[in-house]
């Protein structure tokens, strides 16, 4: 297995599990959405930064790592890449919240619609952005 193998991988499972937010969010699961978003991106940036030699580490944000090697990219994934980092470090800190809570935060309670719907959005931007990098063929 290839970096590029494993890469295409990741964003091949980040792709499927894009599909799925349709349907939490028809479940009004605004919390699940947020999870699975932020699973979603961490996948699609962990495979870009393995399409262009660099070995993702084992923790979920990732997002520095796009800005330190911004130069191995094309020039529109660079010219983006603060916005990756941003929507890669708000939905990490979103990540354990929207699915263990604490005592005063209830995830199904406490996300809205609106929380998921950006979510959705931001996972849906990044998994387009690491197509870009990531060939499918």
């Amino acid at each position: 297995m290839t970096n590029l193998t494993l890469a295409q991988s990741y964003l091949i499972k980040a792709k499927k599990r894009l599909k799925i937010l349709d349907v939490l969010l028809e479940e009004e699961a605004f919390s699940d959405v947020v999870r699975e978003a932020q699973e979603i991106v961490e996948l699609s940036l962990k495979g870009m930064l393995r399409a262009v030699g660099v070995e993702p580490p084992k923790w979920h944000d990732v997002g520095g790592l796009i800005l330190e090697y911004r130069d191995k990219f094309g020039e529109e994934i660079s010219a983006k890449a603060e916005r990756i980092a941003q929507i890669s470090k708000r939905l990490r800190r979103e990540r354990e919240l929207a699915f263990y809570g604490e005592v005063d935060f209830i995830p199904t309670e406490s996300y809205v619609k609106d929380d998921a719907v950006q979510a959705k959005e931001e996972a849906k931007e990044i998994v387009e952005l690491a197509e870009k990098v990531i060939p499918l063929d």
